[in-house]
């Protein structure tokens, strides 16, 4: 549902909302790009919208070709509320030079259907605009405008001290690579209500399953893997949908790390956050909407969040959220595109009906070792075994039916049966 990383469920869920009123209705086609799709596109549906983070970086490069592939065949409008493109924090783009050629012919497409393409920030702007195109807006990310034009982070001017709650996030790579391993390791020896949370996919199958299949696993100073004292603790969340992710988060103090959309969560919830730049795709979502930020190069590696906390200043977000938000919704209109807040209830309605469902918590680390933690997971096991029992019988029965059938021969063996052996024949001595 969130293709690995459950930050993209942060802006697909602002989007649907935002672009919900009672003149339109909001058809999610999920996450998998199908080409043969385009048909039933065409007839059924009035504009395509793709709301897109990091898309412009090389290991994205095949499922960009698939979309622009879709976009070609595409006969209806087709808008990009917000798309990025990643690279190091020094905004040097010869890492993408190889994806060049599908990025361009992908803007391309977008453009022969709208009028303009929204993208993050300045990094990607310039990465565009070097390329040659002129219709290109700055309109950041839809998550941030998930409240319209209201967003308000509580400040009751209080440090933090060991009683805060704390909520600390980072990919795989910013322990590895930097030194947020060290930071958080130290942050949790002063802390004891520090949480830390995931967004992999691999982190919630490590945490429910013990599941250490998959290469993140070989990062073992991340709180989601096992041998982590955070994840023996139960100070450990992967949350796999927004409502419950900002609930939690609204309990809290403070949130910081690496991951822009967990920190976004934060203050959407109206929890103060400070984001560690670890690449352009953070750092130019912080430039834009002037959210607190640090690159995670510079900070020591026994950073206190406290510090951060003191350190940031939130009046320049919300001051300027209005105009961001008006700038946001120009694009909209622009593109054709009617809005809740604009042409609608404001989202009331999108609000009434998330507060009728029932959402599941967090994915929690599997701790426990009694029989009501044991037996969801045994169930679990024996369906799949029973499916893959199934599967195996159809399969075994499959060959055996294909191995029953005639050999098929070439045109070239048909031929030697033929003229080969007649030549054979005529070529051994007689006796």
């Amino acid at each position: 549902m969130f293709a690995t990383n459950s930050g993209n469920l942060i802006f697909s869920d602002a989007a649907h909302k935002i672009l919900e009123t009672p003149r339109s209705e909001v058809v999610s086609n999920g996450i998998a790009t199908r080409v043969a799709d385009a048909d039933r596109i065409n007839s059924e549906f009035d504009v395509f919208v793709i709301p897109l983070a990091n898309a412009f970086r090389p290991s994205f490069e095949q499922q960009l070709k698939r979309l622009t592939q879709l976009i070609s065949k595409l006969k209806i409008p087709v808008v990009v509320p917000g798309v990025g493109a990643q690279t190091g924090i020094n905004y040097s783009a010869d890492r993408l030079k190889p994806m060049q050629s599908t990025v361009y012919e992908f803007v391309s497409a977008v453009l022969d259907h709208s009028a303009s393409i929204g993208v993050r920030g300045e990094f990607t702007e310039r990465y565009l605009r070097d390329m040659g195109f002129r219709d290109v807006d700055v309109i950041g990310c839809p998550s941030m405008f998930l409240h319209g034009n209201r967003l308000v982070i509580r400040e009751d001017g209080r440090a933090l001290g060991p009683d805060s709650r704390i909520a600390v996030n980072g990919s795989h790579d910013a322990v590895r690579k930097h030194k947020l391993g060290q930071i958080i390791n130290r942050t949790h020896a002063r802390y004891p209500h520090l949480r830390f949370i995931g967004q992999n996919l691999s982190d919630a199958r490590q945490l429910h399953w013990r599941d250490l299949s998959h290469q993140n696993a070989a990062v073992t100073n991340i709180p989601t893997h096992p041998d982590h004292p955070m994840y023996r603790e139960d100070k450990v969340r992967v949350y796999i949908d927004p409502v419950t992710w900002m609930d939690d988060l609204r309990g809290f103090d403070f949130s910081f790390g690496s991951r822009i959309h967990g920190n976004i969560a934060a203050l959407l919830a109206g929890t103060p956050a400070t984001v560690l730049c670890g690449d352009s795709r953070t750092l130019e979502l912080c430039r834009y909407f002037d959210i607190p930020h640090r690159t995670l190069t510079k900070v020591p590696s026994d950073l206190d969040p406290a510090e951060l906390h003191a350190a940031a200043d939130f009046g320049p977000l919300m001051r300027g959220h209005q105009e961001r938000f008006d700038r946001f919704l120009n694009f909209l209109d622009k593109n054709g595109l009617e809005n809740t807040f604009t042409h609608g209830d404001g989202g009331t309605a999108f609000e009434t009906r998330m507060s009728t469902l029932s959402f599941p918590p967090g994915v929690r680390p599997w701790i426990g070792s009694d029989a009501a933690a044991m037996a969801p997971r045994l169930n679990w096991l024996q369906t799949q075994l029973t499916e893959l029992t199934t599967e195996n019988n159809q399969l075994k029965r499959k060959l055996l039916k294909n191995s029953s059938l005639p050999v098929q021969r070439s045109t070239y063996q048909r031929a030697r049966s033929v003229v080969g052996r007649p030549i054979k024949r005529a070529l051994r001595p007689s006796r």
